[in-house]
């Protein structure tokens, strides 16, 4: 296993990262516990879950993904041997039964959504505490274009910081670190923790793949230079980018088989991207899977690679794909396709 600075911290991290929002859900707390044996087994020592987990959020399961990463640290022992990662939910009508229904990136959610993983996850301190998307309205998850407002009444980002400084301080958070962030977002904070002594940003978790290559423009020279490296998620956009959804099918048990909600990866154009990468594995001889994980953990400004698992089979295949060096002519081909067809799925 490649491990790997967590932004300008002397915490290492694993190339690979296990996700763990299906603990809770489609996983037991049994398969819940494999997983994480086996990851750790294999070299993995970064774990990303957060408050809302597990996926879809439901007011009956929300908390568990932390609960079964809890009750699995206490019986290994294996703490100190962990970077744990969670992160607190920003504000969103979808989410009525977190602090019922107004989340914020303030000072009283924070602290209270902190205390209760630190709780579920029995620990008393986080490796990394990272904001779940933004306070203010602007275009994450999927959501193309900016449309500013009039009534902007969202938590100022120097005020958020402020308190993320005041639990790194006191112990109970070691690094901090954003998600679904734009440019202007993680610039803005990068700038404030300079001016303000505060703690600086040394991770953004967004998602990129083959089928969304977005954080290419503006953030991958932001990742760079300031070394606040991409924690990768949905790298094979939600199993899409495996093969397995091609044609129409879905397999029993999977993911967009269970959740149609599921649908950010499924367009026509993302589809037809999809097929012409499954195509040029083939032609290589290599796994369709294999070669869009190698892809996003061999990227310079990947800090980790989030990975996440059904089964215990699709684990294996997953940890699998470190195993695998694209060359540059291949790179060059998966360049061809995305010319073609970029960012089917933002």
């Amino acid at each position: 296993m490649e491990f790997r600075p967590l932004g300008c911290t002397d915490i290492r991290v694993s190339a690979l990262c296990l996700g763990t929002m299906t603990f809770g859900e489609q996983n037991d707390e049994a398969d819940a516990h494999a997983q994480l044996d086996r990851a750790l087994d294999a070299g993995i020592n970064f774990l990303d879950t957060a408050e809302m987990y597990p996926v879809p959020p439901r007011a009956e399961t929300m908390g568990r993904t932390e609960e079964f990463i809890g009750t699995w640290l206490q019986a290994r022992g294996c703490r100190d041997r962990v970077v744990l990662a969670t992160k607190v939910a920003g504000p969103g009508s979808w989410l009525p039964h977190l602090r019922g229904g107004h989340a914020r990136l303030d000072r009283p959610n924070i602290e209270a959504a902190l205390a209760g993983s630190l709780k579920r996850l029995r620990t008393d301190y986080l490796d990394l505490y990272q904001l779940h998307w933004p306070d203010r309205e602007t275009n994450y998850f999927g959501k193309l274009g900016y449309s500013p407002t009039d009534d902007d009444q969202s938590v100022p980002l120097l005020e958020t910081l402020e308190v993320l400084g005041d639990l790194v301080r006191a112990g109970k958070v070691r690094a901090i670190g954003v998600s679904n962030e734009t440019p202007w977002g993680l610039m803005r904070f990068l700038a404030l923790a300079e001016r303000e002594g505060l703690p600086r940003m040394v991770t953004i978790q967004n998602p990129y793949s083959l089928l969304n290559r977005s954080f290419e423009v503006g953030l991958a020279e932001i990742a760079q230079r300031e070394h606040c490296g991409l924690q990768a998620y949905s790298p094979l956009g939600f199993g899409v980018l495996s093969g397995k959804y091609l044609n129409g099918q879905r397999p029993a048990g999977a993911r967009l088989t269970l959740y149609e909600r599921f649908n950010r990866y499924s367009n026509p154009q993302a589809e037809r991207a999809t097929a012409d990468y499954v195509a040029l594995a083939q032609r290589h001889g290599l796994d369709p899977a294999h070669m869009a994980l190698a892809w996003v953990t061999s990227r310079p400004f990947t800090t980790s690679n989030i990975i996440g698992a059904t089964t215990r089979e699709q684990l294996e295949h997953n940890l699998a794909s470190l195993d695998l060096h694209l060359s540059d002519d291949l790179i060059s081909e998966i360049d061809a396709i995305h010319i073609a067809q970029p960012n089917p799925a933002p």
